[in-house]
């Protein structure tokens, strides 16, 4: 067993997560729930270090879709389930502690483009067999009334027992309330929110035994007083520390800097564009969400916009889409310049892509549709496309999460729990953190030579 890292003053442990996405406040409120839960160590402190401001990142504009059984057979098979049921622990029913609005399941179809013109939606509404039959709903069930266009052949791909959806900023705000109520930090710390951005890892070398390890001390970071994230008018801060957990997502990779090459994370983001839909409104002009039934899409490759849409209708009326094509792909030295860290703008030419193409699927939308707005935002991946997961070699106190790929969101409260567990008690539990070593690439640790091989493969347009 592994040694969870200790501080014998009394100041109790100071914890920094680096990074304010969904990733780095599900540790937070994991950490938080586990000291409270405990009741150890009630000096304790956990700080998020976050460069702009909470969810603004990927976890402010994201889909939010999760599937329970879309990793069966692979080594995130336990991440898959064990965050979704968590989802629904957490977000849904009368024992749910977060309450979050935007949580439900929901089914999914596949759906393949259509001809330029001549609707064929409504022949799936009146194409099932087994309608309205309990625990054995036919695709015409869950064929929404909003896709009345022009598409192709669909097929169910989940009636929503293992499905389901969250807006990511709805629930890291959630959270945040959660750990900072006055009765949750009677028993146990609530989470600090600094902004800023890191810098460096202040660390100090270990005494007492013959392992070498360096032993973490502080964070350095610099604030700024200018709008434009510019370093004209930097100042340098301090935050101490005995624990740093490193979850900023893409630009988790500046870590190799940090911890001086103890550990080298190779990673790309994968910059793409989505847009999200208005509710539909009636000829009176007022807003009609309950139009927009609950189905998930999942298209085919539209050759014409180049568009693999993905469609999540949300509780509150709108529409997130994305699987819009025509991704930028940022490299590893550019994401640890911290390419678009502040600014991350959407492409013009994919927001009109992404317009025709959900139109003419959805002659609703095509009369009645008004787009609410178009953002972008970057998947971190590493070339294998499992996350980081663990600690980082050769530092006590110092630990990776990030790199989740497309399932960040999906994935969140199982990597939380996972390293909180690995934080206080020293080894993890609810999951088996081996494969996602983040170690793994780096040379001199017995796997470099695979990792610069596949360091040049294209993670891919979606996944």
């Amino acid at each position: 067993m592994n040694a969870a890292n200790t501080n014998d003053d009394k100041g109790g442990r100071n914890i920094v997560i680096i990074g304010g996405g969904i990733q780095g406040t599900s540790i937070a409120f994991h950490l938080h729930r586990k000291l409270s839960d405990s009741g150890r160590d009630s000096n304790a402190s956990i700080t998020i270090l976050e460069a702009t401001a909470l969810a603004s990142a990927a976890s402010g504009k994201g889909g939010g879709f999760m599937a329970r059984s879309w990793g069966n057979g692979s080594v995130t098979q336990r991440l898959h389930e064990l965050a979704f049921d968590s989802y629904e622990r957490l977000c849904s029913g009368d024992d749910a502690i977060l309450h979050v609005e935007s949580y439900r399941k929901l089914p999914v179809l596949s759906v393949s483009p259509g001809p330029d013109s001549e609707p064929s939606a409504k022949k799936a509404k009146t194409s099932g067999g087994n309608k309205n039959k309990e625990n054995n709903p036919s695709m015409a069930d869950i064929v929404p009334e909003w896709l009345d266009g022009s598409i192709g052949r669909i097929s169910p791909l989940g009636y929503g027992d293992d499905t389901a959806q969250v807006t990511p900023k709805e629930f890291v705000e959630k959270m945040m309330e959660y750990v900072n109520r006055p009765e949750e930090k009677e028993k146990g710390p609530g989470v600090n929110i600094v902004v800023g951005k890191c810098v460096g890892v202040d660390y100090e070398n270990g005494d007492g035994d013959d392992s070498g390890e360096k032993v973490v001390k502080g964070v350095i970071y610099v604030t700024t007083s200018t709008t434009d994230g510019s370093d004209d008018d930097e100042k340098e801060e301090y935050l101490t520390a005995t624990d740093v957990i490193v979850a900023a997502g893409p630009w988790a990779c500046q870590a190799e800097e940090w911890f001086e090459g103890a550990v080298q994370l190779p990673m790309e983001g994968v910059k793409s564009t989505s847009i999200v839909w208005k509710p539909p409104v009636d000829e009176e002009g007022n807003l009609r969400k309950e139009a927009v039934d609950a189905t998930a899409l999942f298209c085919g490759e539209d050759y014409r916009f180049g568009t693999h849409l993905e469609v999540y209708p949300r509780p509150d009326g709108t529409i997130y889409i994305c699987g819009i094509g025509g991704s930028d792909y940022i490299t590893t030295s550019e994401l640890q310049s911290s390419a678009f860290l502040t600014n991350c703008p959407p492409k013009p030419d994919r927001i009109d892509a992404a317009k025709s193409a959900f139109q003419l699927m959805s002659a609703t939308y095509a009369t009645q549709g008004e787009l609410s707005h178009a953002q972008a935002c970057m998947r971190p991946c590493p070339p294998d496309a499992l996350p980081y997961m663990g600690r980082v070699p050769g530092y006590r106190g110092g630990y990776i999460n990030a790199g989740h790929n497309c399932w960040g969101i999906a994935w969140a409260p199982a990597c939380g729990m996972a390293m909180a567990e690995l934080v206080l008690e020293g080894e993890c539990s609810c999951l088996d953190l081996r494969p996602f070593d983040p170690a793994r690439f780096t040379v001199g640790k017995g796997r470099g030579g695979r990792g610069r091989k596949k360091g040049s493969v294209s993670v891919g347009e979606q996944w």
